[in-house]
């Protein structure tokens, strides 16, 4: 699927995988995020931080007519507090979003798929 922007001077679309991307990019800046986790369940029980050109492999977008949702899958550092990076990530993703595409985004739903140990 893919957002269909009407302007003045014609179409624009926007696909979903484009969407993702920026709010990986944009999650990842959060302080306390280790880095984004595949949507897909964990094998082994360890969840595998995703490089920067695979950010889209950790969000899913999610469109309902005009309503935008999205679902992100990340790694948290240890020590932090979880709620509060939660929180972060969705207002930084919401932020960056409709300021880079001027989309209404409706809810963003964080899903930590595991904590670890930065080791310095």
């Amino acid at each position: 699927m893919s957002i269909e922007l009407k302007t003045e001077d014609g179409h624009v679309t926007i696909t979903n995988e484009v969407i993702a991307t920026i709010a990986g990019g944009a999650a990842i800046e959060c302080y306390g995020i280790v880095g984004m986790a595949s949507k897909k369940q964990l094998r082994d029980g360890i969840a595998e931080i995703l490089r920067k050109e695979n950010f889209a492999k950790g969000v899913v977008v999610r469109q309902d007519d005009e309503d935008v949702h999205i679902d992100m899958y990340i790694i948290v550092s240890y020590g932090t507090k979880i709620s509060e990076v939660a929180h972060n990530v969705q207002s930084q993703v919401k932020y960056n979003l409709e300021k880079t595409l001027g989309l209404k985004i409706n809810s963003i739903n964080i899903y930590i798929q595991g904590v670890r140990v930065i080791q310095d």
